[in-house]
């Protein structure tokens, strides 16, 4: 094995081709564009974002155009318009800003090597073959596009504009990188600094992890007498910092990891912390009336739900859980041994809090350095906030993502060179972007300049394994997964030392040729051991032929790029390049939601399925009466025609409708094992497990993620937190006692008495917080009679004027007047509180009217079509209409209604899935769980790490 590098001639530039443009056509020309509305609502119909004649590819979807719309599309601080309304300026801003700076920075030979980089960039961001993450789109080529855009390159500044020009001096080094590790020392001021510098990387879009294994514990002495007040408290104060700052000025919340070594004093109370702070939050809904909102008063309250806690755990600990040995704590300030475990005791509480709350997820501190391409520099400590970007203290990694459904060509076969040629120009772009960039603190630009580490990765993995009719559970799917990841990574360091013929290797590389040479021959043995029986011989001889190539050139130039790839989640980025699937994950479900232009969604097959039919051979009329059991059942279990042999090729990360089936959580682990020897950092990612896995469950995964070589892991058990959207509620009456009295049958004008002793029944609930009682009282026919409504306190003025509400209600109802009407006029009505609802079947209403007649429409009615999850018992009912004598103002209620509907519908889908994904705090709909994220597909936004 060569450790140093040969001397070498550089190279005058960047060798790069057209391969998807032509010379003298811009790759804007070669697209049909249109324009679209953009419209993002709650599940109640009520706008939240709204953007008229935004000018977008008419191959993207909706829902890629409300991401780039809300998102990406500058709403100030752009001249003459003021903001952002086309694709083609976020594009353009981009890929032209990065071509400049590249020719200033000396990567290009000539000007038409410079203008064939921007083609082809603008050609891949254009098609959505690849996308940077969002600080790229947020910040990037904001000063330098729109000031050169005046006449002779200068742009004319007056009085009224000079604000604009404010604006945009703060981008003239745009924050670009999503990802950040920093470090932080054994003293007050170091931990408010870092408090400053995750301020400041939040507020840009960006997430932070830190190690903050320095820390003296509680037991310690401080230097001037006392006793520390330890590193919980401090973390307490970090996480509230976190939780105040809206990331990126938009929606996105921070996010940011905190790590700790097992050694240190309190690693004890870190283990069980946000176990504490659950039991917390659930006292606080099922005691004190708040609601389980993720988002609500009880989550605000407590401590620890701003970031994602990790145990780093090395082989020595590893080794003595399955020896049975013991465990010792070590003071920070002095050495000397804290307290001693049962190394087994120890991982057991590891695994009981992952099994309570889904923390602390477990990073393999001894593997994680073993593939450290700089250990003469410094040990790897810690990670960014979704455990893929994994290197020094205090340096950042600004990631992209390739779309690897783009690269599928119609028959099927996975497009190599196409690929390779899209990696070369990302990486050349990714690199240029360190010099570009900007930075939150001198140091992590030092060494961000020193080490210049990268981040590609890629989605629709999940997707391209389903459309070809492979299993991701399966050896054929893990070997493609594993070629696909090794030419990615072999083809991006074989780009990175063409850069350094070209630039120099990176700063810090020659003092560690040696770790890095043997880290780049760990890749390619790695390549020649994927399973050839599994995997096409294409892919598997370019998977080595890259890493051969890689050693090969690196062995003589070195490298310009410490790192070069990640597994990220791919969250608000995978939706804006339409992919089905993220990151390394699988498919989430057969059913997929059509955004809409003017809002909502309709249900469809996912087109994975259609696609994998036809690769496995079914004809047209069999795919589509397999595709109408899907649509009916949420399963393919049981369709016309499946054999079980062919069902793994649509297990899912979720069990579908009415199915059985899902991919175990192994499957999941084994499919990170192989593809993990291909990338430099880890991999985002999330192991979800049905609510019935045991600790003993996850306690086995821990150990398995070590053993078959993993960096980091994380995991979640379904139904673990006390937020929870959506659950099937628990409706105890019997369809005989069922309320379905359309209206009293009673003579308008005349009342009905009610009887002495009466039925009904009492709702206890809450809307955004408030505590509201609903009581019910009956006719000896279950008929609807009289309401009462309890709110605040004795003597409030709200409290009053609903009892008296009440009361008019109550009196209407005896006269006669049908309860169909009131249910008509008082949904949808909006005044506060409102919000989410603690309800089984109501998750979210625009007033406590609105609340209290969806309850009423539903118990009384038999209505099912504003309720947000269907009750058990009523799942036999037709969903009700208003009867057409109820005129034009009722007909708008009911249209009003059944536009929510569309929302409601998917969120009941997506709750069944996903259990106890938090709503969305932009729009209100529910979530899904993108690595260790979570994302809305209504919006697209991305609610962090949490």
């Amino acid at each position: 094995m060569q450790t140093a590098v040969k001397t070498h001639k550089k190279i005058d530039g960047a060798a790069i081709e057209r391969r998807f443009t032509k010379k003298g056509v811009h790759p804007f020309e070669q697209v049909a564009w249109e324009l679209r509305s953009s419209v993002i609502k709650e599940p109640d119909g009520t706008v939240v974002f709204e953007m008229k004649d935004v000018e977008i590819p008419k191959s993207w979807s909706q829902l890629a155009t409300d991401i780039l719309a809300q998102k990406y599309l500058r709403k100030a601080g752009v001249p003459e318009t003021g903001r952002e309304t086309t694709a083609r300026q976020p594009i353009y801003r981009i890929a032209h800003s990065l071509r400049v700076a590249g020719e200033e920075l000396g990567y290009f030979s000539n000007p038409e090597v410079a203008e064939t980089f921007e083609s082809e960039l603008t050609y891949l961001l254009l098609h959505q073959m690849g996308a940077f993450n969002s600080p790229v789109w947020f910040n990037c080529g904001l000063y330098h596009e729109y000031k050169i855009q005046g006449s002779g390159g200068n742009w004319s500044w007056d009085p009224v504009s000079q604000s604009i020009r404010e604006t945009l001096d703060a981008y003239s080094h745009p924050q670009c990188s999503a990802c950040f590790i920093q470090s932080v020392g054994d003293d007050l001021m170091s931990i408010f600094e870092l408090a400053k510098s995750e301020a400041r990387l939040f507020k840009y879009g960006s997430g932070t992890g830190t190690n903050f294994s320095h820390l003296r514990g509680k037991q310690e002495k401080l230097s001037g007498g006392g006793t520390s007040s330890g590193l919980m408290s401090f973390l307490e104060v970090l996480d509230k910092g976190a939780g105040a700052t809206k990331s990126g000025g938009t929606t996105r919340r921070a996010a940011k990891m905190v790590c700790l070594d097992m050694d240190h004093p309190e690693i004890v109370d870190f283990i069980q912390w946000k176990v504490r702070e659950e039991k917390k939050a659930g006292i606080l809904i099922h005691q004190g009336g708040f609601t389980s909102d993720f988002n609500g008063e009880a989550y605000h309250t407590v401590s620890g739900q701003n970031s994602n806690n990790s145990v780093r755990v090395t082989d020595e600990f590893m080794n003595a859980c399955l020896q049975g040995g013991q465990w010792s704590t070590r003071f920070r300030t002095t050495g000397e041994v804290g307290d001693t475990y049962d190394a087994k005791s120890l991982m057991r509480q590891v695994a009981e809090s992952a099994w309570q709350c889904a923390d602390p997820g477990m990073q393999y501190d001894t593997t994680i350095n073993e593939w450290h391409t700089c250990a003469n520099t410094d040990r790897i400590y810690a990670s960014n906030p979704c455990s893929e970007y994994m290197f020094l203290n205090d340096s950042a990694c600004n990631l992209a993502s390739l779309n690897l459904m783009k690269f599928i060509d119609s028959d099927g076969k996975f497009q190599i060179e196409d690929f390779r040629h899209a990696v070369q120009v990302f990486i050349t772009a990714m690199e240029i972007i360190v010099d570009f960039a900007a930075y939150p603190r001198q140091d992590i630009a030092q060494n961000s300049h020193d080490y210049r580490p990268l981040g590609l990765g890629y989605a629709n993995l999940g997707t391209l394994l389903m459309t070809s009719g492979i299993p991701y559970d399966s050896p054929k799917g893990r070997a493609i997964a594993a070629a696909i990841t090794a030419i990615m990574t072999g083809h991006a360091y074989k780009v990175s030392s063409e850069l350094a013929a070209v630039m120099g290797p990176f700063a810090g590389f020659k003092k560690n040729s040696e770790p890095m040479l043997k880290v780049m021959n760990k890749h390619r043995d790695a390549a020649y051991k994927i399973d050839g029986r599994s995997c096409p011989s294409d892919l598997l001889r370019a998977a080595q032929e890259d890493w051969d190539e890689a050693v090969h050139s690196g062995e003589i130039y070195g490298y310009r790029n410490a790192q070069a790839s990640v597994l990220a989640p791919t969250g608000t980025i995978g939706l804006l390049m339409d992919c089905d699937t993220t990151g390394v994950e699988p498919e989430f479900s057969l059913i997929k939601w059509k955004k809409l232009a003017g809002g909502g969604h309709f249900k469809i097959i996912n087109q994975s399925v259609s696609r994998a039919l036809e690769n496995l051979g079914y004809a047209p009329p069999d795919i589509k009466k397999i595709q109408d059991y899907i649509l009916e059942n949420g399963t393919i279990e049981g369709a016309p025609g499946i054999s079980e042999e062919r069902l793994p090729v649509f297990d899912c990360a979720n069990r579908c409708g009415n199915g059985v089936r899902f991919i175990h959580p192994m499957g999941h682990v084994k499919m990170m094992a192989a593809v993990q020897p291909f990338i430099s950092g880890a991999i985002s990612k999330t192991v979800n497990l049905p609510n019935d896995m045991t600790v003993e469950d996850i306690e086995n995964i821990y150990m398995e993620g070590w053993k078959l070589g993993l960096k980091a892991i994380a995991l979640y058990r379904d139904g673990s937190k006390h937020s929870q959207p959506l659950s099937a509620g628990n409706d105890k009456k019997s369809d005989n006692e069922k309320k379905t009295v359309v209206e009293n049958s009673e003579t308008r004008g005349t009342r009905k008495e009610l009887p002495v002793k009466r039925r009904g029944f009492t709702v206890e609930s809450s809307v955004r917080s408030h505590k509201v009682f609903l009581r019910t009282g009956e006719y000896d026919d279950g008929a609807l009679g009289e309401i009462f409504i309890d709110m605040y306190k004795e003597g409030a003025a709200y409290r009053s004027l609903i009892n008296c509400f009440a009361i008019a209600i109550s009196i209407g109802l005896q006269y006669g007047v049908p309860l169909e009407k009131f249910v008509n006029a008082f949904t949808f009505t909006r005044f506060d509180p409102q919000g989410p609802a603690d309800h089984p079947n109501i998750k979210f209403c625009t007033s406590i009217l609105d609340f209290i007649f969806r309850v009423l429409g539903m118990e009384y009615l038999g209505r099912t079509d504003f309720v947000h999850l269907k009750p058990a018992t009523l799942d036999n009912h037709e969903q009700t209409a208003p009867a057409t004598s109820v005129g034009a103002a009722a007909a708008t209620d009911f249209n009003q209604t059944q536009r929510a509907v569309e929302g409601d519908e998917m969120g009941k889908n997506l709750a069944e899935l996903m259990g106890d994904a938090p709503l969305c705090d932009l729009c209100g709909h529910v979530t899904i769980r993108n690595g260790t994220c979570y994302k809305c597909i209504n919006c697209g936004n991305s609610m962090g790490c949490s």
